[in-house]
């Protein structure tokens, strides 16, 4: 017996082998009317058993390309953009964005996106997967003040490949970007806390949706999209915090949330099809990833709060647990002024998770003590300093960090997802200086100007672009809604 015959025998038998005249001629009508109209029938079938939210979900994602945003909304995109390209420009400069314009130069397709910070052409998909690699190249881009994630790395380079792919307006660009980390950070706090590795998730599903919409998918093709992106979310596993060299952590967060995202926006675009509402119904996404969830989270307030107001943007380009207490120094410098020789002592407090993270790392821009310690030379801690791995056994660097001790707090730990910190420096004298810093720069609560955006983003960029392209690129990316056509950015991006 064949595979065929055994199937038939085990499901069909208590099939009737006979049809009754009348249903012959509908069963008829009906297949001869989805040969004639294929694209009618799927429509049909489409608008049944839609659950609520999958229908208002896609809606408004079909919708956002051609939705007003308010200005404090746009600005707050911008700014994420213009961090996230500044993120892409440096990283061209490190191992993993060496390697990640090297792949897209041998296997980059065709000429239609563009590679940041290159002279590269390639395909949309190769284009995302490329500047996904140098835009977490390290820990300059943003991320969730949540924690989890860091959504720009994965959802801005798919906006602008599938961008340029589809010749969308700086308008265009910028609602699909917004609309990515509106889905990215629903689907984190719907789905996040029950699953392991996170990660990917909000790459993925944020790319996803900043991809469909520069492709300016329908709500149908949007219900299909959603189908495609969930299933890639849930790949990623934390072997990555056992890579030194920060390229697999590049891969994890930015290249595969972004290529998954263009990819299937891509597929969709070129009539492929899936299921109508992977949010409802047996093995369905949300239960997949988090048994207990509500699917409404994806749909929470939607078109009220917007995740990019709800994402951090980091003013030191080092871990985010490095953070708080780099602003900790600072604000003791600007309080009383003192010089590294005159410390004896400096104690930092952070939550035990934190700590585990950033404790004695070999990578100087993940290691709390090197970076304190250059703080306490340099008064800062610049994007070279932080990525100065040779200074790590500077002995002068080395006298600092032995006068450092991190202390992880359990209850800090308690406070998580927020990243307090508190840090006290004892001086030679016997004087105690001590700071607690509640909310970093950069965070919603304690947002950084568009200044301070646009000096980091220099200080990034200039190296790698000239000064004259850098203010030029910066001009162009905070006038967006001036721009007519996305690769009008192009020759600012690119380097000989």
């Amino acid at each position: 017996m064949n595979s065929t015959d055994h199937y038939r025998d085990q499901h069909c038998e208590s099939r009737p082998l006979t049809l009754t005249r009348r249903a012959w001629f509908e069963n008829a009508a009906l297949m001869t009317a989805a040969a004639a109209f294929p694209r009618i029938a799927l429509a049909a079938a489409a608008g049944q058993g839609i659950s609520p939210v999958m229908e208002k979900l896609c809606v408004y994602m079909a919708d956002a390309r051609n939705q007003a945003l308010s200005d404090h909304v746009v600005q707050e995109a911008k700014h994420h953009i213009l961090d996230t390209i500044a993120a892409m420009v440096s990283g061209a400069d490190l191992p993993p964005g060496r390697l990640a314009i090297q792949f897209a130069r041998s296997y980059g397709g065709e000429k239609v996106a563009t590679v940041v910070a290159s002279n590269i052409l390639c395909g949309p998909i190769e284009a995302a997967f490329a500047n996904g690699e140098l835009a977490h190249s390290d820990e300059t881009d943003d991320d969730f003040t949540t924690g989890g994630a860091h959504p720009g790395c994965a959802l801005v380079p798919a906006a602008l490949a599938a961008g340029e792919q589809f010749v969308i307006s700086g308008t265009h660009f910028v609602r699909a970007v917004t609309l990515g980390y509106d889905i990215a950070m629903r689907a984190m706090k719907t789905v996040g806390p029950g699953m392991k590795e996170t990660h990917n998730l909000v790459g993925t599903m944020g790319a996803t949706a900043a991809a469909g919409c520069a492709a300016s998918l329908n709500a149908q093709q949007m219900r299909w999209l959603l189908d495609y992106a969930a299933q890639q979310a849930g790949a990623g596993i934390g072997a990555w915090r056992r890579d030194t060299d920060h390229i697999e952590k590049g891969f994890l967060f930015g290249a595969m949330g972004a290529r998954n995202g263009v990819h299937a926006a891509l597929v969709v675009h070129a009539g492929w099809t899936g299921v109508d509402d992977v949010l409802s119904g047996p093995n369905n996404f949300v239960e997949s990833y988090n048994s207990k969830a509500d699917p409404a989270g994806l749909i929470d307030q939607l078109g009220q709060v917007y995740g990019v107001t709800e994402t951090t943007l980091k003013k030191w380009t080092t871990g985010g647990p490095i953070q708080a207490p780099l602003d900790a120094m600072e604000n003791l410098y600007k309080r009383q002024p003192f010089q590294a020789d005159q410390v004896k002592q400096v104690v930092v407090r952070v939550a035990t998770s934190a700590a585990y993270t950033v404790n004695n790392r070999d990578m100087p821009d993940i290691s709390l003590q090197h970076l304190v310690a250059v703080m306490l030379l340099d008064k800062t801690v610049s994007f070279h300093a932080a990525h100065d791995k040779p200074r790590m056994q500077d002995p002068a660097v080395l006298r600092e960090r032995a006068k450092i001790q991190l202390v992880p707090d359990d209850e800090l730990e308690k406070l998580i997802p927020v990243r307090v910190a508190m840090v006290e420096v004892t001086l030679n004298n016997g004087t105690r200086l001590s700071e607690r810093v509640e909310h970093v720069r950069g965070t919603p609560e304690n947002p950084m100007t568009t200044e301070e955006v646009v000096a980091k983003a220099r200080e990034l960029m200039t190296p790698v672009l000239g000064a004259a392209n850098c203010s030029k690129l910066i001009e162009r990316v905070m006038g967006l809604h001036n721009v007519n056509d996305i690769r009008e950015l192009r020759p600012l991006l690119q380097r000989s």
